[in-house]
């Protein structure tokens, strides 16, 4: 009979540097979405305020060409 390996523990086929997974409470996970949404909220209004200036740049080369 030939022996058979014994399977190895998944930690040890984590990549360097990456940590073992950890269950979090429910009140960790709401806290995580609220900063993750908060992070996305943050990014949509910087959007916003780009795609609102270039909207009044826009606006303005329109009223130059209206006027000539």
């Amino acid at each position: 009979m030939t022996a058979q390996k014994q399977p190895e523990p998944a930690q040890s086929k984590l990549p360097a540097g990456r940590k073992p997974w950890k269950k979090k409470t429910p009140v960790e996970v709401v806290l995580s979405q609220i900063d993750r949404l908060r992070e996305q909220v943050i990014e949509k209004e910087e959007e916003l305020k780009q795609a609102k200036r270039q909207l009044q740049k826009l606006e303005d080369v329109r009223k130059i060409l209206e006027s000539t």
